[in-house]
């Protein structure tokens, strides 16, 4: 079942028209500048890969991608992508970047069991984004400094937005609050994952959470990950305080990428050894694909953030149940 967060006092800021119009500015703004501050180019990425190919993103793990076949292809099934995160790291190979080099794209993906609410949708659109390290850029340290230079193209958009459209009064706090999963679960022992973000976000507005994947203290991970693609010990969510909502919004998923070592370790604690046997776990175990770092970062929920909106419809067009469309229409909300 969908949930919908009444958010008591909301009407929209501005029109339809007026919202698409700032979506695109905030777009634009938003990428040119994440290009300039992270050295990135942007190419075109594929919306499907071969299904039992172990390139796509398997989330959480329980997720059903949408699969089909294609009639000119025969004995082989296709899925729409769930994201590029070792499709992005093969192609820095195979494009020929360097170190300090990366690609960015618009990466566009159907999640058909995402739990529809103000926040979630099917549809997901993000920038994904790559760029080829140094082995001695794998550390804590380096990671920080990406996050604050994401967070700081976040801020040239805002005020961007803000000298065009005079209703939004959004203002992002600029100093990030880093804390390691575990010192956040000491924090609050008596919650859960979400309840300590809402908490911790609350307090401090603009919060990058380190270290997501591997169990904590209290035998549970902070968050569900996939054990090939992110290093759990060199990761982290970027969540900020949605003064609309008054709740939380993840806006990037992010991470410097695993190794050799580190991929066969975090898949024999999945129990997903089996993968080994894939073209791109070969790669990395191999030490045949350059060592990144890379992430997601959510456009509708930047546009929801940064535009003082209450629900992901009003910023992207997607489907819908119609009871729900009913019960956002009265309460003056009109999606796209």
């Amino acid at each position: 079942m969908y949930s919908i967060k009444k958010v008591d006092g909301y009407k929209p800021n501005m029109s339809l028209r007026d919202t698409q119009k700032a979506i695109k500015l905030l777009k634009d703004t938003f990428e040119k500048s994440l290009a300039t501050a992270l050295n990135l180019e942007r190419v075109s990425a594929p919306m499907m890969v071969y299904a039992f190919s172990g390139i796509n993103d398997d989330l959480s793990g329980h997720e059903r991608p949408v699969r089909f076949d294609i009639k000119e292809i025969q004995g082989k099934e296709v899925e729409i992508v769930h994201s590029l995160a070792k499709w992005k790291r093969m192609a820095l190979g195979e494009y020929g970047f360097s170190k300090g080099q990366g690609l960015y794209t618009d990466m566009n993906a159907i999640r058909r069991d995402d739990e529809l609410d103000n926040l979630h949708s099917i549809y997901v659109d993000q920038w994904d984004w790559e760029c080829i390290v140094d082995r001695n850029n794998r550390n804590i340290d380096f990671l920080k400094s990406i996050v604050k230079k994401i967070v700081d193209a976040i801020i040239k958009a805002q005020n961007t937005i803000k000298k065009h459209f005079s209703v939004i009064s959004s203002a992002i706090n600029k100093d990030i609050f880093f804390i390691d999963s575990q010192k956040l679960l000491e924090m609050y022992p008596n919650l859960d994952a979400k309840q300590r973000e809402f908490e911790i976000t609350k307090l401090k507005k603009t919060v990058f959470i380190l270290r997501i994947g591997d169990k904590l203290s209290n035998t549970e991970p902070h968050g569900a990950r996939a054990p090939d693609y992110d290093d759990w010990q060199l990761n982290g969510d970027l969540i900020i305080w949605s003064d609309t909502l008054c709740e939380p919004i993840e806006i990037s998923s992010m991470g410097i990428r695993v190794d050799s070592t580190s991929m066969q370790s975090q898949l024999k604690k999945a129990d997903k050894e089996y993968r080994t046997k894939f073209k791109f776990h070969q790669g990395v175990i191999n030490d045949n694909l350059p060592l990144t770092i890379g992430g997601g970062i959510g456009q509708s929920r930047l546009c929801m953030l940064l535009l003082q909106k209450a629900h992901i419809g009003e910023v992207q067009a997607s489907v819908w149940p119609e009871d729900m469309i009913e019960e956002l229409k009265a309460q003056g909300i009109v999606l796209l």
